[in-house]
Formats: structure tokens, sequence, C-alpha cells
């Protein structure tokens, strides 16, 4: 975890609501529960209790379960002790028999070495209309926060010449290395040399008319319409703002997708979650 998403994640706590919410999800854990049931236990109104899990959502940590007209909500237990472990690790300069029952919360080298030992590696493409800006971002966050189990890549129906500065400036500013981001023909992906990819997702805006190239149902492929940062208006400061407040979206979808368990879900019920995290968690600037 970076220190960006740790600030997101604690701020998302520093309210009393909240706060009460995700302990008592964390209570509850593997169960989830209602919003309606949740609303009543912290004696909140019921459109307030929302809003607030909507926040916590949108920080990754909780996850959000759609059954008929009910939205159930489930702490998400691993974003919650990589939050704590990101606070803790530096904890007593690095000797556990100091820290207690905190030094159980950070993984050991063979814990992290297991873990990506074990999981597989999935191919994940991202499609936009000139690959210049939404599905960049996504490129760039998913290789850094991927972990070494998923290699990201991007394209568009109608490439670009070249990303858009100002993306490519919020992206080094946030930490991320762009000197291998390029835009791309989605072309590149269909020949018999391209690499086989797991997982298509496209991010064209849709509702604003767009249309993104169709690689047929041979993927995985889901649909997370994303505002153009090429129609962002207002002052460079404003821009600035909506590309922090983009990159934060992607960012959160992200996380949820990256924490799905890819081993046991079958393709149709993983095309029905990566819908789902589309349709969940979109907020436009």
């Amino acid at each position: 975890m970076d220190e960006i998403a740790a600030i997101d994640r604690l701020g998302s706590l520093a309210q009393p609501t909240r706060l009460a919410a995700l302990r008592r999800l964390l209570a509850v854990h593997p169960g989830s529960l209602a919003a309606g049931d949740l609303a009543r236990a912290c004696e909140a109104p019921h459109n307030t209790m929302s809003t607030h899990l909507g926040v916590l959502a949108r920080a990754g940590l909780v996850h959000v379960e759609r059954a008929g007209r009910t939205m159930n909500y489930r702490a998400d237990v691993k974003a919650f002790r990589r939050l704590v472990t990101f606070l803790t690790s530096d904890c007593c300069n690095g000797r556990p028999e100091l820290c207690g029952d905190i030094a159980r919360l950070i993984p050991t080298d063979d814990e992290e070495t297991r873990e990506r030992f074990m999981a597989p590696t999935f191919n994940v493409l991202f499609l936009c209309t000139r690959n210049s800006a939404r599905s960049i971002i996504a490129e760039a966050l998913l290789e850094k926060i991927g972990k070494g189990r998923f290699n990201a890549y991007s394209a568009g129906s109608e490439p670009a010449h070249e990303p858009m500065p100002e993306v490519t400036d919020r992206l080094k500013h946030l930490g991320h290395d762009v000197s291998k981001l390029r835009c791309k023909s989605w072309d590149e992906f269909t020949g018999p040399n391209a690499p086989r990819m797991d997982f298509v997702i496209a991010l064209c805006d849709t509702p604003q008319g767009q249309v993104c190239p169709d690689l047929g149902e041979k993927f995985v492929n889901a649909a997370w319409p994303l505002p153009d940062p090429a129609d962002f208006k207002g002052s460079p400061t404003e821009r600035v703002t909506l590309l922090n407040e983009l990159y934060a979206m992607v960012r959160r979808r992200l996380e949820i997708f990256t924490s799905l368990p890819f081993t046991s879900l079958e393709k149709m019920a993983m095309k029905k979650r990566l819908d789902e995290i589309g349709d969940t968690v979109r907020t436009a600037p």
C-alpha cells in the first residue's frame, strides 16, 4: 500500500458513523449486513448511512454486493489488514519481540513470497477511444498495485500520437513510472503473436456516446464507463483536481478487482462481479 491509498482510507474512517459501521462489519465478517441493518445499528438515517457506506466502498474498505433490491456490505479484511500493516511496518525498528500482538499483523517475507508464488498471473487489457488518458491511468495503476499477479496493457480504437501530457505529469507526481507508457491501437492485441488476454475492460464513457472496440466474448469483458479527461473544463488547478478524482476512481475499482477470488469464480460469475464494480463505484467528477 502506498501513502496516498493509506491517507484515503484513514480519511474515510475519520467520521464516527463510518468508523462504527466498519467495526460492525468487521465483527460479522465473513458475513455481510444490509445498509438498513447498519443504519439501525449505528442509529443513523438510512440515506445518510448509504452515503457513508459509499465513502467506505470508494476507499476500498468494504465490498458492495447486490441481492435483488438490497445492497449488502462486507468488510474487506485484507484491505483493513494492509492499512494496519502500513501503519505498523516500522514499529519498534523491526524488532517484533517489542511490538507485542502488533507483530502478528506484519507479514513475513516468507508469507509474501508464498502468496506471490501461489497466485496465478493474469493479463488485463484496458480499452478506451484514444488510449491517452483513462486506459493509460489504469495500466499504470494496475502495474503498481497488481504486485506481480497482473500484467497490465492498454489500447484504443483511435489511438492518439502520445498520452496526454497532464496525465503523465500527474502519474509521475503520484510515483508511477511513465517511461513505457504509449498510445497503441487495439489491433496490436488481435494478432496471433499478441499476448493472450484474460480480462478486457472498456473504460469508454458509453452514456456519453463513446464507442469502444469489441474483442469478442472469448475473454472476460466488462464495462467501467469513466469520464474523458479531454472533456474536462476549467482552470489548470480545476483540471488537476478532476484528474485526481479520476485517478482515485480507477484506483478504487482496481483495488476491488485485484481482491476478487479469481480461482473460485467461474467466467460468468466473474463477468457479473466486474460489471458490478463498474456500477457501484461510479462517481463522475
